[in-house]
């Protein structure tokens, strides 16, 4: 594959996940979205469906992670990349879901930080912005 497309394939990849957060209100279900967005220090956990919280954000979760393996695939069209790269995203997971769903149930008013940073990693592609520069120097060594 040459570099343009390579560069336009992973365009169309940052597009996407940009597309998902664009429109996460209108895809997924997620009152912590508005919650967290005024000043939430003080305030208890708006009312919520717990099943359907945490099926959304598996869901947002899984689109994020099928996007950015796309991106690594485009970026390194390495085998065992995508292998430890969908091994880490799935140890990722469990342990950030773990922790979600136990600050969802243990939270109290004005101690929210912790739920806000999980969830934010769970629902963004941070982690692909880890991934990428790692693989990139690993495949300098």
């Amino acid at each position: 594959m040459n570099r343009a497309l390579k560069i336009a394939l992973a365009l169309v990849g940052v597009v996407l996940l940009v597309l998902v957060r664009a429109f996460e209100t209108h895809l997924f279900y997620d009152p912590l979205i508005v919650f967290f967005k005024v000043d939430h220090s003080t305030e208890a956990l708006p009312a919520f469906d717990s099943v359907k919280l945490i099926l959304n954000v598996a869901l947002r979760f899984g689109l994020n992670t099928l996007i950015s393996l796309g991106i690594l695939w485009v970026l390194f069209q390495k085998r065992e990349i995508l292998k430890v790269a969908t091994g880490l995203y799935v140890v990722v997971y469990l342990i950030l879901l773990i922790a979600f769903i136990w600050l969802l149930q243990s939270s109290e008013e004005g101690g929210h930080l912790a739920l806000f940073y999980v969830r934010r990693f769970l629902i963004q592609p941070v982690f692909l912005l880890l991934l990428i520069p790692a693989f990139y120097f690993q495949k300098k060594a």
